[in-house]
C-alpha cells in the first residue's frame, strides 16, 4: 500500500479515538460553508491554497453534498487576518475555518471566532508553533498540523551524536515566522532530555543593514553551535554574514531549522548553494508514491497557472499540510472534530548543504537515524544513535571542539582514499592545481577532477587529493609503493602500465589523432562560373527568360515586321529578345505599352539577379579555401617531415615503434602555445595528440588548424587503482553511471570544448549557392506582369476580332475561328517569304 495513502489514514487514525470518525459528510452535518485565511502573498499561502482548492475539488466529486470555498488573504498581518475571519463568520456563515501558518494570525482568528454571536465554527490551523493552552482555552481551536516537538527532537539527536553540550538559538522577531517562545521551549526541553543545555539566545530582525555586531559579540563568547529559527531570506543573510566573519567550516556548526529548510524546493540552486556548509532539520513527507506524484501533476499545472510569477512550481510541506487538513475535515462530522488532537510527527530529513543542492539522512522517533525510511524500501532499516555511522557524505569539516573521545565528523584520514593527481598537467582544462590564500587550502579542479569527484560521490567513498610534481610515469609507480591508493589525472592506459596497475574504462575518446596547419586554396573547377546558381535557380532563370520573350513577341509581332518568318526564324526571335533584354530596356523598338511593361519589370528583376551573380561569383574566386597541408602519416615519411607530440605521453612510443618515424624526427612540446608557433613556424609539420587533448587545441586555435588523416586507435584516459583492486567493477559501475545519466557530456562540453578561440586568422565562411527561394518574390512578379499583359492583351485581340466578324455570336466558335485566324496569319507569313 502506498504510503502517501497510509500516511493520511494516518492522519486521522492516531488515536483511538479517531477510529470512530465518520467517513463522510451528510447535508445536515456537514461542512457546507468552508472559510479559508492565508497570507498568499507567502510561498506556503500560495501552496496551501493550491492544495485546499485541488482537496475541495476532490471531494466535491466525491459526495452529492459539495462545499462552497471562501477565500480571504491576511497579506500575513493580524488585523487583516481577524477582519478576514469576521467576514467569513457575519456574511458568509461558514461552518469551518481552515489557514493561519503563524501563531499571530491564528491567535488573532481564534479570538473573532469567540467573541462571535453567531453559531461558531471550527478552526483548523496551519500554525506549527502553539501554546499547549490554546485548546483549552478555546474549544473550537484545533492544531491540524504537527508541532515543532519532533524537529526540535532531531535537532538534539544530532547534537548528542556529535557530543555537543551547548548550543545557541538565533530566532526571527517577525509576524511571519512561528513563535519564538514555543521554539525555545521545545528546544530547551529537548536539549534537557540529551543532557544539553541552551546557554545563549539571540533575537534579529530582517530589518537590520548588518549583523557583524551581533555575530562579533558571539564570537568573542565562543559560542560555535548555532540554532537559527528565521525566515529563509534572514537566514541566508545571517549565514554569508558568518562566512565573511570566518565563523562557519572548522570549530563551527549552524543547524537550520524547518522555517528555512522547507522552502528549499521553492528557491533557485544558486540560493540554496549560498547555505553551503549548513545542517539543517526539514519535515518529511514520502514523494515517491503514486499517489502523490497524481497529485503532484494536478498542483503543478494550478500553481502555474495562479502564480506564474513564481520560477519554482514544486509543491512542498505546506501543499501536503493544506491538503490533509481539508482530508481531516471532510472525514469527520462538526460534533466528532472536539475530539482531534494535534498530529505527532514522528521522522524528520536531516539535511546537509553542498553545492547548489543538499545530501539527506533521517531520524525517527525512538529509532534514531537511518539513510532510508521505511517507506521508500522493502527491506529492514539500519538504525543507529550515531550520525557518524551513517555512510552518506553529511557532514561539515573538521575539528570540532566536541569532546575528543568522539569521532571527528568527517571520516579520519587514515580511512580517507589517497589519490594522486599530477602537479603540472600540460592542459589546465584536464587537471589544474591553485593555492586560495583566502581559505588556506589547495583547489583541485578540471574536466578529470569533476568526473572523480563524480564517481566517487556515487561510491560515497571519502578521499583526498594529494598533488605530485614527478613524471607520470613516476606518478603511477605510487600506487604499487602504498603512497597513493589511485591516481586520477589525464592518464592514459597503456599496456605496460597494466602490469602493476588496474585501470578502469576509459572515460574519453580514446585514439590518436593529428592536426596539421591549414592552407588556402583557390577552386580551378571548369563548371566554377555555374556554382552562384544552383541547378533549379538556373533552370528557372532560362524559363522566366524565355517565357518573357515569348511574350514581348507575342505582343509585338503585329507592329514589327522582322518578328515574323518562318517557324525557325520566330523560335530565334523569341530566344533573342528573352536574352537581349537582360542587358537593354529597348524602349525605343516597343510600340506596345504591355510589352514596355513587361520589359521595365523584367529589367529590374534581371538587374537585381545578375548583381548577385556577380557579387557570389566575385566571393567564390577571392575567399579563402582552406584545406589540410598534410594529408596522411605516409605524405609525413615520404617528405621525412619533422612532427610533434605531448611531452610525458604514451605518443612518443607510438610514434617511432608503430607509426615508423626515426626519433630525431620527433619532438615534444609542453605547452599548447608551443604546439601553435612550431606548427606555424615550419618546425613541425604535424603534431599527434590523443583526442581528448586535440579538442582542446583545436577549441583554442580553431582557425588555424585542422584534424587529418586516421585516428589511431590507442586507449583513452582512465583512473589508476592497485593491481586486483577488489571494487574495481563497482568503480566501473559508477563511472558508467555518470556516462549513461549525461553528466560526463556534461562536463565534457563544460571543460574541454568551451574553450575561447584564440587564433587571429579569419575563418573563411562556405559560400553557398543561391537558390531560387530568395529571389521567388522577385520571380512571382515578373512572371505575373508578364501573365497580366499577355491576358490582356488575348482579351484585346479577341474583342478586336469580334467587331470585325458579327456574325460569330458563340463563344466558342468565335475562340475557335480566332485561334485558326492566327494560325492563317504566321502560315501565310511563311508561305509569303519562302515564294
Amino acid at each position: 500500500m502506498h504510503y502517501f495513502a497510509t500516511y493520511l489514514i494516518f492522519l486521522v487514525a492516531f488515536s483511538s479515538r479517531w477510529f470512530l470518525l465518520q467517513a463522510a459528510l451528510t447535508a445536515e452535518k456537514g461542512f457546507s460553508r468552508i472559510g479559508v485565511i492565508l497570507d498568499q502573498t507567502s510561498r506556503r499561502g500560495k501552496e496551501a491554497k493550491v492544495a485546499i482548492e485541488i482537496a475541495i475539488h476532490d471531494f466535491n466529486n466525491e459526495t452529492n453534498q459539495p462545499s462552497v470555498l471562501y477565500l480571504q488573504n491576511s497579506r500575513g498581518k493580524q488585523i487583516h487576518a481577524a477582519i478576514a475571519a469576521k467576514e467569513l463568520i457575519d456574511e458568509h456563515n461558514v461552518k469551518a475555518i481552515l489557514g493561519a501558518h503563524t501563531w499571530d494570525e491564528a491567535s488573532a482568528i481564534t479570538e473573532v471566532i469567540s467573541e462571535s454571536d453567531q453559531d461558531i465554527p471550527v478552526f483548523l490551523s496551519l500554525a506549527g508553533t502553539t501554546p499547549l493552552q490554546a485548546t483549552d482555552q478555546w474549544p473550537h481551536f484545533i492544531q491540524s498540523v504537527p508541532t515543532q516537538s519532533a524537529q526540535m527532537n532531531s535537532v538534539a539527536a544530532i547534537l548528542q551524536s556529535w557530543g555537543i553540550t551547548q548550543a545557541t538559538l538565533i530566532y526571527e522577531t517577525s509576524p511571519k515566522t512561528s513563535s519564538s517562545a514555543e521554539i525555545t521551549s521545545y528546544l530547551t526541553q529537548a536539549l534537557h532530555q540529551t543532557g544539553s543545555t541552551l546557554t545563549h539566545i539571540l533575537s534579529l530582525t530582517l530589518g537590520l543593514s548588518s549583523f557583524n555586531k551581533e555575530l562579533e559579540l558571539l564570537k568573542k563568547q565562543q559560542h560555535k553551535v548555532f540554532v537559527i529559527h528565521t525566515s529563509l531570506e534572514l537566514g541566508v543573510m545571517l549565514f554569508q554574514t558568518a562566512k565573511k566573519m570566518k565563523m562557519t567550516g572548522d570549530g563551527y556548526l549552524w543547524i537550520a531549522t524547518n522555517a528555512i529548510t522547507d522552502l528549499f524546493h521553492s528557491v533557485s540552486s544558486s540560493k540554496i548553494s549560498l547555505l553551503k556548509g549548513m545542517v539543517g532539520v526539514k519535515s518529511y513527507f514520502p514523494e515517491n508514491t503514486q499517489d502523490f506524484l497524481n497529485f503532484k501533476n494536478r498542483f503543478r499545472q494550478k500553481f502555474r497557472r495562479d502564480y506564474p510569477e513564481e520560477e519554482q512550481d514544486e509543491p512542498g510541506i505546506f501543499a501536503m499540510q493544506g491538503y490533509n487538513t481539508v482530508k481531516l475535515l471532510k472525514q469527520n462530522s462538526p460534533e466528532h472534530l472536539d475530539h482531534v488532537t494535534p498530529i505527532p510527527e514522528t521522522t524528520v530529513e536531516i539535511v546537509y548543504v553542498i553545492g547548489k543542492g543538499y545530501h539527506s539522512v533521517y531520524w525517527t522517533e525512538g529509532f534514531g537515524f537511518s539513510e532510508t525510511v521505511e517507506d521508500d524500501t522493502k527491506e529492514a532499516i539500519a538504525y543507529t544513535h550515531s550520525i557518524d555511522n551513517l555512510k552518506q557524505a553529511l557532514f561539515p569539516m573538521q575539528p570540532w571542539f566536541a569532546h575528543r573521545r568522539r569521532r571527528n565528523l568527517a571520516e579520519s584520514s587514515e580511512n580517507r582514499m589517497r589519490v594522486g593527481v599530477p602537479g603540472h598537467s600540460l592542459f589546465k582544462q584536464f587537471v589544474n592545481i591553485e593555492y586560495d590564500p583566502e581559505k588556506n587550502q589547495t583547489v583541485f579542479s578540471g574536466f578529470v577532477i569533476a568526473v572523480f569527484d563524480e564517481m566517487m560521490r556515487q561510491l560515497k567513498q571519502p578521499f583526498e587529493y594529494i598533488p605530485f610534481n614527478g613524471s607520470y610515469d613516476e606518478l603511477m609507480i605510487q600506487i604499487p609503493l602504498k603512497k597513493f591508493d589511485a591516481v586520477a589525472g589525464d592518464v592514459a592506459i597503456r599496456s605496460s602500465r597494466l602490469d602493476y596497475l588496474d585501470f578502469t574504462q576509459p572515460y574519453t575518446e580514446s585514439g590518436l589523432e593529428m592536426v596539421v596547419p591549414v592552407k588556402s586554396k583557390l577552386s580551378n573547377q571548369p563548371w566554377l562560373f555555374m556554382k552562384p546558381f544552383t541547378a533549379n535557380m538556373w533552370w528557372l532563370i532560362a524559363t522566366i527568360t524565355l517565357y518573357t520573350g515569348f511574350i514581348i513577341w507575342l505582343i509585338e509581332r503585329a507592329h514589327c515586321e522582322y518578328l515574323r518568318g518562318s517557324i525557325i526564324n520566330q523560335v530565334g526571335i523569341i530566344i533573342w529578345l528573352a536574352f537581349t533584354t537582360l542587358f537593354t530596356l529597348r524602349g525605343d523598338k516597343l510600340h506596345s505599352n504591355l510589352s514596355r511593361m513587361v520589359v521595365v519589370v523584367w529589367l529590374f528583376v534581371a538587374l537585381i539577379i545578375t548583381q548577385s551573380y556577380t557579387a557570389s561569383f566575385t566571393s567564390m574566386l577571392t575567399a579563402q579555401r582552406l584545406e589540410p597541408t598534410i594529408t596522411s602519416v605516409e605524405v609525413l615519411r615520404n617528405m621525412n617531415a619533422t612532427v610533434g607530440y605531448c611531452n610525458g605521453s604514451l605518443v612518443h612510443h607510438y610514434l617511432k615503434d608503430v607509426l615508423g618515424f626515426n626519433s630525431f624526427k620527433v619532438k615534444s612540446y609542453n605547452s599548447t602555445h608551443r604546439y601553435a608557433e612550431a606548427l606555424n613556424s615550419g618546425e613541425i609539420a604535424a603534431i599527434f595528440l590523443e583526442v581528448p587533448a586535440a579538442k582542446v587545441f583545436l577549441a583554442q586555435y580553431c582557425k588555424s588548424f585542422i584534424r587529418t588523416g586516421e585516428t589511431f586507435k590507442v586507449g583513452g584516459y582512465g583512473f589508476a587503482f592497485p593491481r586486483k583492486y577488489t571494487l574495481l567493477s563497482e568503480v566501473n559501475k559508477a563511472l558508467t553511471n555518470v556516462s549513461e545519466s549525461g553528466k560526463l557530456k556534461e562536463l565534457e562540453d563544460a571543460y574541454l570544448t568551451s574553450e575561447k578561440c584564440v587564433d587571429e586568422k579569419s575563418s573563411p565562411n562556405e559560400d553557398e549557392s543561391l537558390s531560387p527561394r530568395g529571389f521567388s518574390i522577385l520571380f512571382e512578379l515578373t512572371g505575373g506582369t508578364s501573365t497580366v499583359a499577355l491576358a490582356i492583351y488575348i482579351i484585346t485581340s479577341i474583342r478586336e476580332f469580334k467587331k470585325s466578324n458579327p456574325e460569330l455570336k458563340n463563344l466558342l466558335k468565335l475562340m475557335s475561328s480566332f485561334i485558326k485566324n492566327e494560325l492563317r496569319r504566321s502560315s501565310r507569313v511563311v508561305n509569303a517569304e519562302s515564294t
